[in-house]
């Protein structure tokens, strides 16, 4: 296609093609690298065995383990090869079955995802918070920006339950708590989605907050109504009117996009069951803190046993069992 004498001329067609291109040349060059240093290995192999160097044996072992998690990771982004796994995500959590246990696991949940993005260096925004009354977050809608955001996150998408011994609980006792994580790719500006504005009921009220200087004394949050579909979203992270609406619309659209493309795709029905009841017996992931200490992935029966690792952030060996277990769409 890039030899067509008009290439050059077709504009965002043009910026498109080019895009896709990189994106398969750098799959295909970092195989050919790693198959050229597997040929030099095993040259490598060959004068070791012949000399009997123990010292150049041992290099050799290093450069086998590097390139052994080269190869995995490889083979991960190879899962990573959905239509939308590339783009950034847009993650909601909804406190479930528990009350305030419930809305503190939620926002336990939130930090735990925060820590994942920021250690894989990806940029986060909460866009629509509602606290507890006691402690905790009811729901928090956030983005997440970097390659593969979604590609990732989609793992993730489902009933999370906590077991533990309740902080809010005088008597001590254990509680378990669970919560939901729905998880959409944000549309692209290549796709457009057509939205008429007669469809949509535009109400503006206070942002909520702690308090003190930092409440928001203007009508600047916005929740927007898609009156056919009955789809409700909304921002109050920004402090203009103006900008919070462009952000929920961004969210609108993404909704909308999902949803159409849930109707085309009865298969991806299973990536979103924050839809079924946020309590016993539709969990993909318990959370164990007493009276032992074990997170367990009910799909791929993956266990880690420190808890604590876990819930800041690291959660990647889960991801990794998810889609190299065949269970991604």
């Amino acid at each position: 296609m890039m030899s067509e004498p008009n290439f050059w001329e077709g504009g965002d067609t043009t910026q498109k093609i080019l895009k896709e291109r990189n994106s398969l040349l750098e799959g295909l060059l970092s195989w050919q690298e790693k198959k050229k240093e597997i040929e030099e290995m095993e040259v490598l192999l060959q004068l070791i065995e012949e000399q009997n160097d123990e010292k150049e044996a041992e290099e050799l072992l290093k450069k086998i383990e590097q390139n052994e998690e080269a190869i995995k990771e490889m083979e991960f982004r190879q899962m990573l090869r959905g239509e939308n796994d590339e783009r950034n995500a847009i993650v909601s959590i909804n406190a479930g079955a528990g009350g305030t246990e419930a809305q503190d696991w939620a926002e336990m949940l939130l930090r735990m995802y925060l820590r994942w993005a920021e250690k894989r260096g990806y940029q986060t925004e909460i866009v629509d918070i509602l606290p507890g009354e006691e402690a905790g977050i009811k729901n928090v809608t956030f983005t997440v920006n970097g390659k593969y955001a979604y590609g990732y996150l989609k793992a993730e998408v489902g009933i999370h339950r906590l077991v533990r011994i309740s902080p809010f609980d005088a008597g001590a006792r254990r509680h378990t708590s669970f919560a939901s994580v729905f998880v959409i790719p944000e549309v692209s500006e290549e796709i457009t989605i057509e939205i008429d504005e007669k469809d949509l009921r535009v109400d503006t009220f206070r942002s909520s907050g702690a308090g003190g200087q930092h409440v928001n004394k203007t009508d600047s949050a916005v929740r927007i109504t898609h009156l056919p579909t009955g789809i409700v979203v909304q921002c109050q992270n920004e402090r203009s009117q103006h900008k919070n609406k462009a952000m929920a619309l961004k969210i609108l659209k993404a909704r909308l996009y999902e949803r159409e493309r849930k109707e085309k795709e009865e298969r991806l029905r299973e990536l979103h069951n924050s839809k079924k009841e946020i309590a016993w017996g539709s969990q993909i992931r318990s959370y164990i803190l007493h009276p032992y200490k074990m997170v367990k992935d009910h799909r791929t029966n993956k266990v880690i046993y420190q808890v604590d690792r876990v819930l800041d952030g690291e959660i990647d060996e889960f991801i990794r069992a998810y889609l190299l277990n065949g269970n991604a769409v």
